[in-house]
């Protein structure tokens, strides 16, 4: 495979996604000094101060929702990338999960919104609350208070605290360089000649990473067959209903379109046992299931058949595949051309 082909099928694949979510965590971790101990007296196997609350945890558990919705979301859409710099998103859910992406941005502005009118009443609780608590626990509640109020940040200053952001972009090969103005002439071939040994031994590295990505990639995918059809066996021998559920095959249905949307690599062969399993036995509903012992035993069948290939097949190596992938960029240039 030439250099940076899959690089190139990659970048027209997908885009890599990075999504970071930050929001005020509202603990502090307490000295011995807050509570009025010497330091050098506390046994710390024995006395763990460790972090305290400063507010009510429900002030911001919506916050925390969403940020555990934003990952659960990209999680499922994407693939990790290089050792999980970034989650590679197949152009086929771009829209989806950034538009559900914003959706979520918005909800966290809002939140943020809500929390900043309430924050003064919020601290005003705390500090009461606290001083009451250390006047049962220190012999000095008043400096402890302060501490925890010190550590409050003020009303004006809490959008520091709180961000919700998204960044789209692509895998490049990194490049020597041939503007060396700002370098005395006589160091500028030596530069030159460092740069782009850098570039050259980044773009291997890169490339093969990007390789090895795209086979942990199908291979994920496969498993992840194996394991839905272990589960839907798992559920059709609990004898809820039968054996047959109509949420049972409804998984089946929206993973299979699922595939579809994350099969970037071109995984054929397993997509399609996927839409041959869906002629064969997706067209029946559970009542018709139910309603005859012979189909429910074809069911588990081909089901029991459907895992057992996925669990082969990711065991296989990809390299012809991943190869195959590659070959998409030298097809597209040749037409170019």
């Amino acid at each position: 495979m030439a250099d940076n082909e899959i690089l190139n099928v990659l970048s027209r694949s997908g885009v890599l996604l990075n999504v970071s979510i930050r929001f005020w965590r509202a603990s502090k971790k307490l000295k011995a000094e807050d509570l009025g101990l010497d330091p050098d007296t506390v046994t710390n196997h024995l006395i763990s101060l460790g972090h305290k609350k400063l507010v009510p945890p429900d002030a911001l558990k919506t916050f925390a929702l969403i940020e555990s919705r934003a990952h659960a979301l990209v999680d499922s859409a994407t693939f990790p990338f290089l050792g999980g710099i970034a989650r590679f998103l197949p152009n086929a859910k771009l829209g989806a999960v950034t538009a559900r992406l914003d959706g979520l941005e918005q909800e966290f502005s809002f939140e943020l919104a809500r929390f900043k009118a309430q924050y003064a009443s919020l601290r005003v609780d705390a500090a009461r609350a606290w001083w009451e608590a250390a006047r049962r626990l220190v012999n000095d509640p008043d400096r402890l208070v302060a501490t925890i109020e010190a550590s409050m940040p003020q009303a004006d200053g809490l959008d520091r605290y709180f961000s919700f952001q998204t960044h789209l972009f692509q895998v490049a090969v990194p490049e020597g360089t041939s503007q060396m103005e700002l370098i005395a002439a006589a160091d500028q071939r030596a530069v030159a000649d460092a740069r782009n040994r850098a570039a050259q031994e980044a773009a291997t590295k890169i490339r093969h990473g990007a390789e090895q990505f795209v086979a942990d990639s199908v291979a994920t995918l496969r498993q992840e067959t194996a394991q839905l059809c272990d589960e839907m066996l798992q559920s059709m021998s609990s004898g809820k209903t039968k054996g047959v559920h109509q949420k049972t095959l409804g998984r089946l249905i929206r993973f299979i379109d699922e595939f579809k949307h994350l099969n970037f690599a071109g995984d054929r062969e397993m997509e399609e046992h996927l839409e041959r399993v869906r002629g064969e036995y997706l067209s029946r509903t559970a009542e018709e299931y139910r309603d005859s012992t012979a189909a429910q035993a074809r069911l588990r069948a081909g089901i029991g058949k459907l895992r057992d290939t996925a669990r082969e097949l990711a065991q296989q190596d990809a390299g012809e595949l991943v190869a195959a992938f590659g070959q998409l960029g030298r097809r597209r240039f040749n037409l170019a051309a």
